[in-house]
């Protein structure tokens, strides 16, 4: 009889703790993510246009987890990388625009979500020539004590 009584309390202990922590996260939590997460993402693309790609690193997450894929590249390049790729590609700009075509945010946690979507855009540099952009983007960003960054992600070009 004690064994089936101790089997029964451990069968509720872990019941009960699956509920509890389900309770937790409820749709009203999904969608604060949701929301900031994509102000966020909107926030990182109007930076961009006021203030060039240096504005991103307020955005990217600089940390050792942070990686991303760029268009064309076979591998993740890291934070240091990525630093240093801004910096240069924005002295040769004279303006940048993107937007979210489209845009879905996944929201997985109160500190984590990912994001998938269609960024188009215009890229004029200092000699006057214009690329247009379009590509599809997909990220995770994590929530950190000064806010929402990118963690990680890749982008690719769209024909």
């Amino acid at each position: 009889m004690h064994k089936l009584l101790l089997i029964w309390v451990l069968v509720l202990a872990i019941t009960g703790c699956q509920q509890v922590e389900t309770a937790k996260w409820d749709d009203a939590k999904k969608e604060k993510v949701l929301k900031e997460v994509t102000a966020m993402l909107h926030n990182y693309f109007s930076d961009i246009k006021k203030e060039g790609l240096t504005a991103e690193f307020r955005y990217l997450d600089n940390s050792p987890d942070f990686f991303w894929v760029p268009p064309g590249y076979q591998t993740a390049i890291y934070y240091d990388s990525v630093y240093k790729t801004l910096q240069i590609h924005d002295k040769g700009l004279e303006s940048i625009a993107f937007h979210w075509s489209s845009l879905e945010v996944h929201p997985l946690s109160e500190e984590i979500a990912n994001y998938t979507g269609i960024v188009k855009g215009t890229i004029v540099d200092t000699a006057g020539q214009v690329n247009q952009v379009n590509m599809i983007e997909t990220g995770t960003a994590i929530k950190r004590a000064e806010g929402w960054k990118i963690l990680s992600g890749q982008s690719r070009n769209l024909e």
